[in-house]
């Protein structure tokens, strides 16, 4: 992508490790996670640079192995979100002085800490806590991490240099001002790297931030803290609260400096949230940034003139890796009937195949769901599709939350294109296929579109051209990342900018410059340097 202000490249994408048996990485990876699981890390609160503990605890345990307890995390009262906030405030003085490149060299070397020493560490402690195998934990954890940090430096860069045009009588720049106040970043339980990015991205133009994470995903938060602080984050600039969200966010939206909210999670709170700002709106000092990536109900089309194997394939990976857990998971299928066939018997030989259980055993394609209030929300829809007349489970179906909260990948099979599972998000290892017949892809374009109120990622599979034309332009306001001949996840920073609309959030497209835009108030200064001593124009005459 060219070179940065160090004149050497800035941004570049960090190699994925395939983590092979025999490998010394996989090996490092085992130690690690076996000294975490072991370890009964106590996980305080950070702020003011400083790590704070109340006493009032809650354990952490993984979801492939609820009964075993790895640490407990400490939760906030009020005070200390007050505590947060006025801290935060103060390093703003300090933080939003500091130059740009200097902002740039701290995350710059947070990312090359994740690359070696704390890359063994950051997966493992993903793989334990969020249930991800070793190659899910690798692309987030590491990878897409690393390149959130890397490529954010570059668009930052990017922007500064973007100045507008002078004359030679006046000097004009633009100054990229931090917003004015504190920003509050809520990451969710599914990505490590999105959990680093939403606070990190902030931090790095100059804000500073009150960051929640997700209960489920405390224990790699504290892997990314101490990588921040390590990198040089200065005390105060990102300060982390656990606990009840709700006294957390009403406290925080409360405060007549708040100045922007970057969010990851549920489409209802984000809504919510939408509201409650709206609500307090006469109390802000400035009009609060807003960015959020919510849901999905992410779609795979295949046209008549699909590939049977590469279909099968773009739905096993993408709606089976990582339990369905990603945003972007596909969830709703439409097969052309010509193909379904072929396409069924090797969906169903894949789905058969995938070993399932902790992602210690780094044979396993499948682990458990994130918490118990997923499963049960998940065994509830399975139960029902099973006494459904509409719907037919052609694979898997099963569930066992006696050691772990698994659910087995599931394929549900449906006559109604509006059946419950084809239009509910469900986050999970579940994806209900509709079958079309051939001459009905047109009508059948226009399904998809009106299907969900989502509009996050969807994807394609045909060989005509005509039809990937065709379904380009049927579906342009569905699917914010759209894919051609792929399967719909996998958005790797720099590449394949990531966010939709609709209900999908925003679309301020993370991974981008668009997003660090958001972040900034930018102040135009127009420096004169022969100033006028006459107020008459010549059109005045004499």
């Amino acid at each position: 992508m060219g070179k940065g202000f160090f004149n050497v490249p800035i941004a570049v994408n960090e190699p994925v490790r395939d983590y092979a048996p025999g490998c010394p990485h996989r090996e490092a990876i085992s130690e690690a996670y076996k000294t975490m699981y072991n370890s009964n890390l106590d996980v305080p609160m950070y702020i003011n640079g400083k790590d704070v503990t109340t006493g009032n605890t809650r354990t952490m345990s993984p979801p492939h192995d609820h009964k075993h307890i790895v640490g407990q995390y400490h939760l906030a009262e009020k005070s200390h979100v007050d505590d947060a906030i006025s801290t935060a405030l103060e390093a703003r003085k300090s933080w939003s002085q500091v130059p740009w490149q200097d902002r740039a060299a701290i995350f710059l070397k947070a990312a090359e800490l994740i690359a070696e020493p704390y890359r063994a560490r950051i997966n493992a402690a993903t793989m334990m806590a969020q249930s991800k195998t070793i190659h899910q934990a690798e692309i987030d954890a590491s990878c897409e991490f690393i390149d959130f940090l890397r490529f954010n430096v570059q668009f930052m860069t990017d922007m500064y240099h973007e100045q507008p045009e002078s004359t030679s009588g006046a000097w004009n720049k633009i100054e990229y001002r931090p917003l004015e106040g504190f920003v509050y970043a809520v990451s969710p339980f599914n990505f490590t790297a999105i959990a680093g990015n939403l606070p990190a991205c902030m931090a790095m133009m100059g804000n500073v931030v009150v960051w929640k994470p997700s209960d489920s995903q405390v224990y790699s938060a504290k892997v990314i803290m101490d990588v921040f602080e390590e990198a040089g984050v200065p005390a105060g600039v990102i300060n982390v609260v656990f606990g009840d969200p709700v006294m957390i966010t009403n406290t925080v939206l409360a405060s007549p400096d708040f100045s922007g909210l970057h969010f990851t999670g549920s489409t209802f709170i984000f809504k919510e949230l939408w509201k409650q700002i709206g609500n307090n709106i006469h109390n802000y000092k400035t009009y609060p940034k807003i960015v959020g990536e919510t849901g999905g109900k992410d779609f795979i089309v295949a046209h008549k003139s699909a590939n049977p194997k590469q279909v099968a394939t773009a739905i096993s990976r993408g709606a089976f890796e990582f339990q369905g857990q990603k945003c972007s998971a596909a969830s709703r299928a439409y097969i052309s009937k010509s193909i379904w066939n072929e396409v069924k018997e090797l969906v169903i030989k894949d789905v058969n195949s995938f070993k399932i259980g902790s992602p210690e055993d780094m044979g396993n394609f499948i682990t458990a769901v994130i918490h118990e209030g997923s499963f049960d929300k998940l065994a509830k829809y399975l139960d029902q599709a099973k006494a459904d007349k509409d719907a037919d489970i052609i694979v898997g179906g099963g569930y066992d939350k006696s050691k772990g909260y698994f659910i087995e990948p599931t394929v549900i099979v449906t006559n109604d294109p509006k059946y419950t599972t084809m239009c509910d998000e469900l986050f999970g290892p579940v994806i209900t296929i509709y079958v079309f017949d051939d001459d009905k892809y047109s009508e059948t374009l226009q399904l998809v579109d009106q299907t969900s109120d989502y509009a996050l990622t969807g994807a394609v599979l045909a060989q005509d051209r005509y039809a990937v034309i065709e379904a380009t332009k049927a579906l342009e306001n569905c699917a914010g990342n759209f894919y051609i001949n792929d399967k719909p996840t996998g958005a790797v920073v720099g590449q394949q900018p990531f966010g939709g609309a609709r209900g999908s959030g925003t679309n301020d497209k993370a991974g981008s410059i668009l997003n660090l835009q958001r972040w900034v108030s930018p102040r135009m200064i127009k420096e004169t340097f022969v100033t006028p001593t006459d107020y008459r124009y010549p059109f005045l005459g004499e």
